[in-house]
């Protein structure tokens, strides 16, 4: 059980954070709303496995990505954006038929609309190499694009039961969008199937709609840890997050006073409280330590920011 005043317990491993999934080109609009009419967009590095490895790193700790792009231009420029902070690429697989998908996004102080173009980032088989990587990892993050797709949907249940059997903690993002899921699959009861492998899980209100539907934040939690998380941490926006363990409730206010872009927020969040988790802070600094990245990050546009370390982050939020 999570508590929130003491540290989570992580083996001693090379790997502090690997996380499993899409490596994306995010084609954010220049100008803001929903209705794509602006004529102008931007490239930026996405797909929030690989914003995670990029974040962390930056904030002081090691990550390592599983992920697959096109031998293309644009999965050149992912990939050459991680080997600049000497991340280790040895588990990106560069796929020969397929190109690197894409997200077109507009700029939004809000949840941002997005329109999808997927090919090579489900090309994603399992490996020796991938079981290796996992056993030398303390945590393993996903999200809802590996699982919605195969081959990758059958790569990340064999990773799973590799991080059972190694201690490893599990951590979800169910980022669920009925566009991404591949075609007479239930998407939906698939997700909700295999929250019981996971430690710590974080949706979004709307992620929670999708899933469950309409209900309050309270028993949208409830259902989360009624399926087997062990923690649920939702976020909801401007009006901050709730946080539970099964037993307790915490509430956290948004640490953001300046809201220029959402895209990534979420992924920052996870860099913060996987960053201080690793760095050996008690859970409820841990999660301050998430939303305060968060906010530094939501100053700028795409969501990979120039972002200091975590405990300059720290001393600038006052955690």
């Amino acid at each position: 059980m999570f508590k929130f005043n003491d540290k989570v317990l992580l083996q001693e491993r090379k790997n502090d954070v690997l996380t499993f999934g899409e490596m994306l080109i995010d084609m954010i609009s220049e100008d803001y709303g929903d209705d794509f009419n602006c004529n102008t967009f931007n490239r930026f590095f996405g797909g929030s496995p690989a914003n995670i490895a990029m974040n962390t790193k930056k904030l002081g700790i090691n990550p390592i990505i599983v992920s697959s792009v096109g031998k293309d231009g644009l999965g050149k420029f992912l990939v050459s954006n991680l080997e600049r902070l000497n991340i280790d690429t040895s588990c990106i697989n560069r796929a020969d038929d397929y190109s690197t998908s894409m997200v077109l996004i507009t700029k939004s102080t809000g949840t941002p609309v997005p329109i999808f173009y997927r090919q090579a980032d489900y090309h994603l088989n399992y490996s020796l190499k991938i079981e290796n990587t996992i056993k030398e990892s303390k945590i393993f993050h996903f999200s809802c694009w590996p699982i919605s797709m195969e081959p990758s949907r059958s790569t990340l249940e064999k990773a799973i039961s590799v991080c059972q059997a190694n201690n490893v903690l599990i951590s979800f993002d169910p980022n669920y969008h009925p566009m991404l899921w591949e075609k007479g699959k239930d998407g939906v009861e698939y997700v909700k199937s295999i929250i019981k492998y996971t430690d710590i899980i974080k949706p979004s209100e709307d992620d929670a709609e999708r899933i469950f539907g309409k209900d309050t934040p309270e028993n949208q939690m409830d259902k989360f840890l009624k399926l087997g998380a062990k923690l649920v941490i939702m976020t909801l926006g401007k009006d901050g997050a709730i946080v539970s363990n099964g037993t307790e409730k915490i509430e956290f206010s948004t640490l953001a006073k300046e809201v220029v872009d959402t895209t990534g927020a979420g992924d920052a969040f996870w860099s913060g409280f996987y960053s201080a988790v690793v760095k050996g802070y008690k859970l409820i600094d841990a999660l301050k330590l998430g939303f305060a990245v968060c906010a530094f990050k939501l100053k700028y546009t795409g969501a990979v920011v120039d972002l200091p370390k975590l405990e300059e982050i720290s001393r600038l939020y006052e955690i």
